[in-house]
Protein backbone atom coordinates (compact mmCIF):
# COMPACT_ATOMS: atom_id res chain seq x y z
CA UNK A 1 0.00 0.00 0.00
CA UNK A 2 1.41 3.39 -1.01
CA UNK A 3 1.11 6.64 0.92
CA UNK A 4 -1.60 8.79 -0.66
CA UNK A 5 -0.74 11.84 -2.71
CA UNK A 6 -2.10 14.86 -0.89
CA UNK A 7 -3.02 18.44 -1.73
CA UNK A 8 -0.38 19.54 0.79
CA UNK A 9 2.57 17.27 1.48
CA UNK A 10 4.69 19.55 3.67
CA UNK A 11 5.14 17.97 7.14
CA UNK A 12 4.88 21.47 8.61
CA UNK A 13 1.29 21.60 7.33
CA UNK A 14 0.48 18.46 9.29
CA UNK A 15 2.15 19.92 12.40
CA UNK A 16 0.03 23.08 12.07
CA UNK A 17 -3.18 21.07 11.72
CA UNK A 18 -2.33 18.97 14.77
CA UNK A 19 -1.81 22.06 16.95
CA UNK A 20 -4.96 23.72 15.63
CA UNK A 21 -6.88 20.57 16.51
CA UNK A 22 -6.09 21.43 20.14
CA UNK A 23 -7.24 25.06 20.06
CA UNK A 24 -7.28 28.15 17.81
CA UNK A 25 -3.86 29.79 17.47
CA UNK A 26 -2.15 32.51 15.50
CA UNK A 27 0.95 31.59 13.42
CA UNK A 28 3.46 33.00 15.90
CA UNK A 29 1.84 30.99 18.70
CA UNK A 30 2.03 27.87 16.53
CA UNK A 31 5.76 28.40 16.01
CA UNK A 32 6.31 29.00 19.75
CA UNK A 33 4.41 25.84 20.70
CA UNK A 34 6.33 23.71 18.21
CA UNK A 35 9.62 24.94 19.65
CA UNK A 36 8.49 24.51 23.25
CA UNK A 37 7.66 20.88 22.49
CA UNK A 38 11.02 20.29 20.83
CA UNK A 39 9.57 19.76 17.37
CA UNK A 40 12.40 21.59 15.62
CA UNK A 41 14.20 18.22 15.95
CA UNK A 42 11.74 16.60 13.52
CA UNK A 43 10.03 19.41 11.60
CA UNK A 44 11.78 22.24 9.79
CA UNK A 45 10.24 25.34 11.35
CA UNK A 46 10.65 28.61 9.51
CA UNK A 47 8.54 31.52 10.73
CA UNK A 48 8.22 33.01 7.24
CA UNK A 49 7.18 29.75 5.61
CA UNK A 50 4.76 29.06 8.46
CA UNK A 51 2.55 31.91 7.30
CA UNK A 52 2.59 30.48 3.76
CA UNK A 53 1.66 27.04 5.08
CA UNK A 54 -1.28 28.49 7.03
CA UNK A 55 -2.43 30.40 3.93
CA UNK A 56 -2.26 27.23 1.83
CA UNK A 57 -4.22 25.30 4.45
CA UNK A 58 -6.86 28.04 4.39
CA UNK A 59 -6.93 27.95 0.59
CA UNK A 60 -7.76 24.23 0.69
CA UNK A 61 -10.42 24.78 3.40
CA UNK A 62 -8.44 22.82 5.98
CA UNK A 63 -8.27 25.80 8.37
CA UNK A 64 -10.32 28.96 8.74
CA UNK A 65 -10.18 32.24 10.66
CA UNK A 66 -11.55 31.82 14.18
CA UNK A 67 -10.97 35.33 15.50
CA UNK A 68 -8.94 38.51 15.06
CA UNK A 69 -7.35 39.82 18.24
CA UNK A 70 -6.36 43.42 18.89
CA UNK A 71 -4.51 44.40 22.08
CA UNK A 72 -3.52 48.03 22.57
CA UNK A 73 -0.99 49.23 20.02
CA UNK A 74 0.05 45.71 19.00
CA UNK A 75 -0.66 44.56 15.44
CA UNK A 76 -3.80 42.50 14.91
CA UNK A 77 -3.35 38.75 15.31
CA UNK A 78 -5.46 36.36 13.29
CA UNK A 79 -6.37 33.15 15.08
CA UNK A 80 -7.00 30.07 12.96
CA UNK A 81 -8.87 26.88 13.76
CA UNK A 82 -9.18 23.50 12.08
CA UNK A 83 -12.23 22.88 9.87
CA UNK A 84 -14.11 19.60 9.71
CA UNK A 85 -12.47 18.89 6.37
CA UNK A 86 -9.09 19.71 7.87
CA UNK A 87 -9.65 17.34 10.79
CA UNK A 88 -10.56 14.52 8.39
CA UNK A 89 -7.44 15.23 6.31
CA UNK A 90 -5.25 15.34 9.43
CA UNK A 91 -6.56 12.01 10.75
CA UNK A 92 -6.23 10.30 7.36
CA UNK A 93 -2.74 11.71 6.79
CA UNK A 94 -1.54 10.75 10.26
CA UNK A 95 -2.98 7.24 9.89
CA UNK A 96 -1.15 6.84 6.58
CA UNK A 97 2.18 7.97 8.01
CA UNK A 98 1.96 5.66 11.01
CA UNK A 99 0.72 2.56 9.17
CA UNK A 100 2.33 2.68 5.73
CA UNK A 101 6.15 2.61 5.42
CA UNK A 102 7.12 5.25 2.86
CA UNK A 103 9.72 4.49 0.20
CA UNK A 104 12.50 6.96 0.93
CA UNK A 105 15.89 7.49 -0.64
CA UNK A 106 18.31 8.74 2.04
CA UNK A 107 21.59 10.13 0.77
CA UNK A 108 23.60 7.72 2.91
CA UNK A 109 21.97 4.81 1.10
CA UNK A 110 22.92 6.39 -2.23
CA UNK A 111 26.52 6.81 -1.08
CA UNK A 112 26.72 3.21 0.18
CA UNK A 113 25.39 1.85 -3.10
CA UNK A 114 28.21 3.50 -5.07
CA UNK A 115 31.04 3.64 -2.53
CA UNK A 116 33.05 1.13 -4.59
CA UNK A 117 34.23 4.05 -6.71
CA UNK A 118 36.57 4.95 -3.82
CA UNK A 119 39.42 2.72 -2.57
CA UNK A 120 38.48 0.50 0.42
CA UNK A 121 40.97 2.03 2.87
CA UNK A 122 39.88 5.57 2.04
CA UNK A 123 36.25 4.50 2.34
CA UNK A 124 36.90 2.92 5.74
CA UNK A 125 38.41 6.18 6.98
CA UNK A 126 35.42 8.17 5.73
CA UNK A 127 32.96 5.75 7.31
CA UNK A 128 34.85 5.90 10.60
CA UNK A 129 34.61 9.70 10.49
CA UNK A 130 30.88 9.42 9.84
CA UNK A 131 30.36 7.04 12.74
CA UNK A 132 32.18 9.43 15.04
CA UNK A 133 30.02 12.36 13.93
CA UNK A 134 26.87 10.29 14.38
CA UNK A 135 27.92 9.42 17.92
CA UNK A 136 28.56 13.10 18.72
CA UNK A 137 25.11 14.00 17.39
CA UNK A 138 23.54 11.18 19.37
CA UNK A 139 25.21 12.39 22.55
CA UNK A 140 23.98 15.94 21.94
CA UNK A 141 20.46 14.76 21.20
CA UNK A 142 20.50 12.59 24.32
CA UNK A 143 21.30 15.73 26.30
CA UNK A 144 18.44 17.62 24.64
CA UNK A 145 16.07 14.78 25.46
CA UNK A 146 17.06 14.71 29.10
CA UNK A 147 16.27 18.45 29.40
CA UNK A 148 12.96 18.05 27.56
CA UNK A 149 11.94 15.15 29.83
CA UNK A 150 12.04 17.62 32.72
CA UNK A 151 9.21 19.73 31.32
CA UNK A 152 7.32 17.61 28.76
CA UNK A 153 5.44 14.30 28.87
CA UNK A 154 7.14 11.54 26.90
CA UNK A 155 4.24 11.46 24.38
CA UNK A 156 5.60 14.75 22.98
CA UNK A 157 9.13 13.38 22.64
CA UNK A 158 8.70 10.08 20.81
CA UNK A 159 9.90 11.61 17.53
CA UNK A 160 13.13 12.78 19.19
CA UNK A 161 13.61 9.38 20.81
CA UNK A 162 13.19 7.79 17.39
CA UNK A 163 15.83 10.10 15.90
CA UNK A 164 18.22 9.22 18.72
CA UNK A 165 17.77 5.49 18.16
CA UNK A 166 18.25 5.91 14.41
CA UNK A 167 21.50 7.81 14.98
CA UNK A 168 22.76 5.15 17.38
CA UNK A 169 21.75 2.30 15.09
CA UNK A 170 23.41 3.90 12.04
CA UNK A 171 26.62 4.53 13.98
CA UNK A 172 26.72 0.94 15.25
CA UNK A 173 25.99 -0.52 11.80
CA UNK A 174 28.64 1.71 10.18
CA UNK A 175 31.31 0.69 12.69
CA UNK A 176 30.41 -2.98 12.10
CA UNK A 177 30.81 -2.45 8.35
CA UNK A 178 34.24 -0.86 8.86
CA UNK A 179 35.29 -3.81 11.05
CA UNK A 180 34.22 -6.28 8.33
CA UNK A 181 36.21 -4.31 5.77
CA UNK A 182 39.26 -4.40 8.06
CA UNK A 183 39.17 -8.15 8.71
CA UNK A 184 38.29 -9.03 5.12
CA UNK A 185 34.98 -10.69 5.96
CA UNK A 186 32.95 -8.29 3.79
CA UNK A 187 31.86 -10.27 0.74
CA UNK A 188 33.32 -8.78 -2.45
CA UNK A 189 36.06 -6.72 -0.80
CA UNK A 190 38.83 -8.59 -2.62
CA UNK A 191 37.33 -7.67 -5.97
CA UNK A 192 36.91 -4.10 -4.72
CA UNK A 193 40.60 -3.91 -3.82
CA UNK A 194 41.56 -5.49 -7.14
CA UNK A 195 39.56 -2.87 -9.03
CA UNK A 196 41.57 -0.04 -7.50
CA UNK A 197 44.90 -1.85 -7.70
CA UNK A 198 44.62 -2.86 -11.37
CA UNK A 199 42.05 -0.41 -12.73
CA UNK A 200 40.13 -3.36 -14.21
CA UNK A 201 36.69 -4.64 -13.27
CA UNK A 202 37.10 -8.07 -11.59
CA UNK A 203 36.07 -11.02 -13.73
CA UNK A 204 33.56 -12.20 -11.13
CA UNK A 205 31.80 -8.82 -11.30
CA UNK A 206 31.61 -9.03 -15.08
CA UNK A 207 30.11 -12.52 -14.73
CA UNK A 208 27.44 -11.11 -12.43
CA UNK A 209 26.53 -8.51 -15.06
CA UNK A 210 26.40 -11.13 -17.80
CA UNK A 211 24.21 -13.40 -15.68
CA UNK A 212 21.90 -10.50 -14.94
CA UNK A 213 21.53 -9.57 -18.59
CA UNK A 214 20.32 -13.12 -19.38
CA UNK A 215 17.47 -12.99 -16.83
Amino acid sequence: MAVKRRKLGNPLALAVMVLLSERPMHPYQIAQTLRQRGKEQSVKINFGSLYTVVQNLEKHDFVEVADVQKQGNRPERTLYCLTGEGRAEMVDWMSDLLAVPATEFPLYGTALSFMGVLPPDETATLLTDRAGQLEVRAAALRGVLQKLYETLPRIFLLDTEYQLHMLEAEAEWTRTLVAEMADGSLSGIQGWRSLHETGEVPQEWQTLEEDGSRD
